[in-house]
């Protein structure tokens, strides 16, 4: 979820502020400075109901976890234009905001919980998936409790701040036989899968360089991104991953190590509790090599890859759109399309055909996402070059 001031979200964190938990940002203590990947990669194989809600013409319907910017400005409206799901319930604990979208969007009463009443959405067959829009510390609790209560999962990005509350939300779907996926709407859009296929294939020869960063000036100094109890960490956790997952998908690989260094604070007040700037450095099984930067101090947006025979790049790369390409060759020309509805049709439709979800969207990438920023912390944190093992 890019970030945005999520000012509206400060009652019901208050409310919560028991169950949110004040999380540090610990080193994994791998030995040799190693971060090794799930061994199964988080991946399982539902055993029964997997046609569960197969029904020709059926749209999922799909309650919201959290009404900030992102449910508001983005996910509701998309959820107006999907063709296999649909906006069924909100949990939220701002009564203001429960009556405001129950009349908006036509919601029935039965489908409007706080987070006290949250889980009986188990008895309630109008939803079918949870997707928790909520700060990054609340993220496991919210995906349990939701498998528990036998709804699938759209879990925002990043899925977690630790690899052991992500391992905890895989393991508590997997109990439950319900599939998580994580908000990587990226991969649905048109312009980025072309730039994963340029990659891939060697449209342009071997990528040898990659240059993905993401960073904006950040606003409000009180939103729960700048608090490390709650986001895990600064622009790294928000929209660093945007650039870790580029490398990645433009690659096709997985880092085997990575360096990285803090920028020093312009603003130390602001940014006390997590970084401002930082920069980091993958490399990959190939010899390729990439290159990041995310701030919260200026704005960047930008994925280039320069390969044997020529380079291709998106300038905007991460943002919610229009995305914008070229290569050595020319423009890149796909469709413009709205990323949310995108993102959950292609999520929802996966599900009504009884498939399990592609893992590029799952948990096991999520968990794997989330062990790679630990490892970046890591490396700047300690000046080593950490090795990573997929």
């Amino acid at each position: 979820m890019k970030n945005q001031p999520l000012n509206s979200r400060r009652k019901f964190l208050r409310n919560l502020g028991a169950g949110a938990s004040a999380l540090s940002l610990p080193f994994l203590g791998y030995a040799d400075n190693e971060f090794v990947r799930h061994e199964n990669n988080g991946l399982y194989t539902l055993d029964k109901n997997l046609k569960d809600l197969a029904q020709p013409g059926r749209k999922l319907g799909i309650a919201l976890v959290g009404l900030g910017y992102y449910s508001k400005n983005l996910l509701a409206p998309a959820l107006q234009e999907t063709q296999y799901c649909r906006l069924a319930g909100i949990v939220t604990g701002t009564p203001t905001k429960a009556e405001e979208w129950k009349q908006k969007y036509n919601i029935p009463q039965a489908n409007i919980y706080d987070y006290k009443t949250f889980d009986r959405i188990a008895d309630n067959k109008d939803i079918d998936v949870v997707y928790v829009v909520l700060p990054n510390s609340m993220h496991e609790e919210y995906v349990v409790r939701a498998a528990k209560a036998g709804k699938h999962v759209i879990c925002e990005k990043p899925m977690a701040i630790t690899p052991k509350e992500c391992q905890n939300m895989i393991d508590a779907c997997k109990k439950a036989n319900k599939q998580l996926a994580i908000g990587y709407r990226l991969h649905y859009e048109p312009f980025t899968k072309e730039v994963m296929r340029l990659g891939r294939e060697k449209v342009f020869g071997a990528v040898k360089f990659v240059e993905s960063s993401d960073g904006f000036r950040s606003g409000d100094p009180n939103q729960w991104r700048l608090k490390k109890s709650m986001a895990g960490g600064g622009p790294l956790m928000d929209v660093g991953i945007y650039a870790i997952q580029g490398a990645r998908y433009v690659t096709g690989e997985e880092p085997i190590s990575v360096t990285a260094q803090f920028a020093p604070k312009t603003d130390p007040q602001k940014f006390k509790d997590v970084e401002e700037t930082m920069f980091w450095q993958f490399e990959f099984p190939s010899g390729a090599v990439s290159n990041s930067t995310t701030s919260y101090a200026a704005g960047v947006e930008r994925l280039y890859a320069s390969c044997e025979k020529g380079w291709f790049e998106l300038a905007p790369a991460f943002g919610y759109g229009p995305l914008k390409g070229r290569t050595s060759k020319g423009p890149i020309e796909q469709p413009v399309v709205n990323h949310q509805a995108t993102h959950m049709d292609g999520v929802c439709k996966d599900l009504l055909d009884g498939k399990t979800l592609r893992d590029h969207i799952t948990g096991a990438e999520g968990l794997w996402d989330v062990k790679l920023l630990q490892a970046i912390y890591q490396a700047a944190e300690t000046g080593r070059k950490i090795s990573l093992k997929a």
